[in-house]
């Protein structure tokens, strides 16, 4: 395992500060377990800050600025490579399983073929100044506060926001640009002036044909979600174009992060007393002490960033919420319910109900809004996979599983949502199922599979989140597609036993 390079003066050992914890967290994404985490993320750190220096010497030597990345997406990036280093040379199985599949596609082949067919987003990121890239990144794709991201790039914070904006809108323009250089055939070239028309107002509507297409088309959807800068959808698009795999699931890790208040360069105070601490301190520190500093910080904010949200009570929840290591766990938005909770939104329980106690007292054995059935109604089976046909969600055995469903973001034409379930048994494997009412399409899932019929959607489980103890819970996150509406889908399902929905 290589050392970590030595900073070479106190301006750059603060920035391998505000760095580590991102390509740590990066790193565990992309890995089997965290001591193979840790060893990737220092390769990959390495051979990026080398990268780095690198272009900071050619730029001092011609006078000219080569295109390139800000330190943290150019950092990403050299986990990626890093990761298909290791695939090429024996050390796959270190790897995630789902992170080889991609390594070996031609979604992974993108990012190091021509570069008029690598991902707008990328292509439109070199293209800023670093200064603004980096601006751009720390707000959108870190989440950091604006305040905290202006004093560190020493902007006026005052004028942040405007310069933030203007930004944006220089991003957007040369997306645009690198989509009309991107080689494409007639009938995409005949949609790029109406796209860009239509996404530039947030009141436009999107033509059906339009819509059609950039279901088809992935380089036209790619531009479109940039060029949008409306609606909320730029942090995704430029997570999942800079970083590619696993672009989704380090944003949501990078938002709980900040929201804990633990990223790299956490807050002002922060930022300002550790390079004041480095400036008085040697202005060289030592290999150790920088990595064993770094660790410890990135754990505790890559900790944290793991913990699920929401939970009120039952007790103490694992760092990965009992996911499989190195997965992104999603908000549960649910407290794990006592075995003798009742009502709409909460679990049913196994236990039978007294038959001697006071007719009165006796809570309703059924969710609300289902038929009655004797008090000793029995759980619906979840333990085996049954099919996909919603049951009838007026009849039969109480439920033995609870939904929690969640858009995330929403914008024209598209938005993001997670699924967490809550299960009363315990699971070796897990097929859950949908209904959407207003012909919504999923066009991306992560910590699953999925398939969709008609306006029935089924997510099974990937190898590393099959099981799931009592009680447990998991989630599914997605990105999709919707033009009439976008109402809560309906007939939850859990291996063919049907679910309560938390409201």
């Amino acid at each position: 395992m290589p050392d970590l390079p030595t900073p070479q003066d106190a301006a750059e050992a603060a920035l391998f500060s505000e760095c580590w914890d991102a390509v740590l967290s990066y790193a565990d994404l992309c890995t089997s377990g965290s001591a193979a985490a840790g060893q990737l993320a220092t390769e990959a750190f390495t051979h990026g800050i080398h990268e780095a220096r690198s272009a900071t010497a050619r730029t001092k030597t011609t006078g000219r600025r080569n295109p390139g990345l800000p330190r943290i997406p150019l950092l990403l990036n050299s986990v990626r490579a890093t990761a298909a280093a290791w695939e090429a040379h024996g050390q796959g199985h270190r790897l995630d399983p789902d992170l080889r599949l991609w390594l070996n596609s031609e979604k992974a082949a993108r990012y190091t073929g021509p570069p008029l067919h690598r991902p707008i987003a990328l292509r439109g990121l070199k293209d800023l100044q670093e200064p603004d890239a980096a601006l751009l990144w720390l707000v959108e794709v870190e989440a950091l506060p604006l305040p905290a991201v202006a004093r560190r790039l020493g902007l006026d914070p005052v004028a942040a926001a405007e310069e933030l904006g203007q930004v944006r809108a220089l991003f957007r323009d040369r997306c645009h640009r690198n989509h009309l250089d991107t080689p494409m055939d007639a009938n995409c070239r005949s949609y790029a002036r109406l796209l860009d028309a239509v996404t530039r107002s947030p009141s436009a509507e999107t033509p059906e044909d339009l819509s059609q297409h950039l279901s088809r088309c992935v380089e036209c959807a790619e531009a479109a979600a940039c060029l949008r800068l409306h609606g909320g959808g730029l942090p995704a698009a430029l997570a999942g174009g800079v970083i590619g795999w696993g672009g989704l699931a380090y944003l949501e890790r990078r938002r709980r992060a900040a929201e804990a208040g633990l990223a790299g360069g956490r807050t002002d105070a922060a930022v300002d007393t550790g390079i004041a601490e480095i400036r008085e301190a040697a202005p060289r520190i030592g290999r150790t002490g920088l990595l064993v500093a770094a660790v410890i910080v990135s754990g505790l904010a890559l900790t944290v960033s793991l913990m699920p949200f929401g939970a009120e009570d039952g007790g103490a929840a694992s760092a990965r919420g009992g996911s499989a290591e190195g997965r992104p766990v999603a908000d549960s938005g649910v407290s794990s319910p006592s075995a003798t909770t009742r009502g709409e939104g909460t679990l049913v329980s196994p236990e039978p109900v007294d038959a001697g106690a006071d007719a009165s007292s006796k809570p309703d054995p059924e969710p609300q809004g289902t038929s009655s059935s004797p008090a000793h109604a029995t759980k619906g089976t979840s333990g085996s996979k049954g099919s996909t046909t919603p049951p009838d969600s007026t009849k039969g055995p109480a439920a033995s599983c609870q939904v929690k469903y969640d858009v995330v973001d929403q914008w024209t034409d598209g938005f993001q949502a997670s699924v967490t379930v809550t299960s009363v048994d315990a699971l070796d494997s897990w097929e859950i199922g949908w209904t959407f009412d207003d012909g919504q399409r999923v066009t991306q899932m992560w910590d699953g599979t999925v398939a969709q019929d008609g306006s029935r959607v089924t997510a099974t489980a990937a190898d590393y989140n099959k099981s799931v103890a009592a009680g447990g819970s998991f989630a599914v996150g997605f990105l999709g597609t919707w033009h009439d509406g976008n109402t809560t889908p309906d007939a939850f399902t859990l291996n063919g036993g049907r679910c309560t929905t938390a409201h």
